[in-house]
């Protein structure tokens, strides 16, 4: 594997005066560097994709009944690697039937594949909530600071009311406005609107899901 290096290029640290003059440079007085040398084979691709696509309709069609009638006999393929074995490929288990997956769950339910532990090579990190269905944040682990427990506020001790305490007391009266009277009215009439509009929708898909699958049985 060769190693990649992500770090930005030594042209971005450059200053503007110092790049304008290189590049001057660079067009003033070349530098002359020595002719490639080629030291592999080139592969003869045969023709490419570009050409084959300004060629006359005429000639492809005389290649393609070539190919049908005479096709090109190639060499066996050698393979030079060792096949790794992947198991079933995903095409293969879905084109399998419903019972073949339902013993497939039956069997890894009673006699589960005993794997090796895992060996791992990092420090865990803490699940927060993992094993309910509510994900909380576990403050508790992010926190590293002593708890600190406050003590629970006192209670109002329980006194003797006279009569004159324990009488009811006339109301106050609130004060009235029409401002939040209109805003009241208005949000109201919303969400009566907004309910009748619910109720058709849902109508409406009842009706169509109806519709369907009448049709569905009537002209099967």
């Amino acid at each position: 594997m060769v190693d990649l290096d992500l770090s930005p290029p030594e042209g971005l640290t450059v200053s503007l005066w110092r790049s304008l003059l290189l590049n001057f440079i660079d067009r003033v007085v070349p530098e002359r560097l020595p002719p490639l040398e080629l030291t592999s084979k080139p592969v003869d691709v045969g023709l490419l994709a570009g050409d084959l696509l300004e060629l006359p309709w005429y000639r492809t069609i005389f290649s393609n009944l070539a190919d049908v009638i005479t096709p090109e006999t190639l060499p066996p393929l050698q393979l030079e690697s060792r096949p790794v074995n992947v198991g079933e490929l995903l095409g293969d288990d879905l084109a399998h039937g419903w019972w073949y997956s339902l013993l497939g769950s039956i069997r890894d339910r009673l006699a589960p594949e005993k794997l090796p532990p895992l060996e791992l090579t990092s420090r865990p990190v803490a699940a927060f909530g993992a094993d309910a269905s509510l994900q909380i944040l576990d403050w508790s682990t992010l926190i590293t600071t002593p708890k600190v427990f406050l003590p629970d506020a006192p209670k109002a001790s329980a006194q003797p009311t006279s009569f004159e305490q324990t009488a009811p007391q006339a109301p106050v009266a609130v004060p009235f406005h029409p401002e939040l009277l209109a805003t009241r009215l208005r949000l109201t009439r919303d969400l009566g609107r907004t309910c009748f509009r619910r109720r058709i929708w849902i109508g409406l898909a009842a009706a169509e899901a109806v519709f369907l699958l009448v049709a569905l049985f009537k002209f099967q």
